[in-house]
């Protein structure tokens, strides 16, 4: 499929072909939602934890004695019925992560990268660059683009100065071409390639 390139100042600067293999897929929900919950759980720390009662520390002594006193038995005030004491089945410090076929995360990002080729949300720029690394005036020219919730994806290296005058531009976020993935593509509104980045991601994908 044939796109029509812009550069920074929303001006016209040739077209570019994107192969259909990449970015001409049917958009596959349920591929998506694996892999976007594959990438979720991997981010969580999982560092959640309840004190079990070996883990409290207290007296191992039996609060009365057994019988005779018309209560009802207890053999630790560790335990969880008691103010202070365990968590019953309470969550344990564990890894959230499980594996995910690489054929199925291949084609998460092919699918991803076609979602919004097909919704008219993808615009290839021919480079991410700026003469002045100014926030101000970088918010200028999302704005005349039409760039309010956008992700920039670069070649193989960001360059410099518009990462950091990108940097804290609420909604905007930019990555080199070996970071591009499932989730930051779907959470943000548009996708910019710059050319680079496209081309490497087709010699990537396909």
């Amino acid at each position: 499929m044939k796109l029509t390139m812009r550069n920074l100042d929303n001006q016209e600067v040739g077209d570019i072909e994107l192969a259909d293999e990449v970015f001409g897929l049917p958009v596959r929900r349920d591929v998506l939602a694996r892999v976007v919950n594959w990438q979720l759980a991997k981010r969580r720390a999982g560092t959640h934890k309840a004190k079990g009662i070996s883990d409290i520390s207290g007296t191992t002594k039996k609060p009365y004695k057994q019988k005779g006193t018309g209560r009802a038995r207890q053999g630790s005030l560790r335990s969880p019925q008691f103010r202070g004491g365990a968590v019953i089945f309470g969550p344990v410090v564990r890894s959230h992560g499980f594996s995910l076929q690489k054929k199925v995360r291949r084609l998460g990002l092919k699918t991803a990268l076609s979602a919004k080729q097909a919704e008219g949300k993808l615009v290839v720029i021919d480079a991410a660059t700026v003469a002045e690394a100014k926030t101000k005036a970088l918010r200028a020219r999302f704005d005349a683009l039409g760039w309010g919730s956008v992700l920039i994806i670069d070649g193989a290296a960001v360059d410099e100065g518009f990462a950091r005058a990108a940097r804290n531009l609420p909604k905007v976020d930019v990555l080199p071409q070996q970071g591009a993935n499932v989730y930051d593509i779907l959470r943000r509104d548009t996708l910019v390639l710059t050319r680079a980045a496209a081309e490497l991601l087709e010699a990537r994908l396909k």
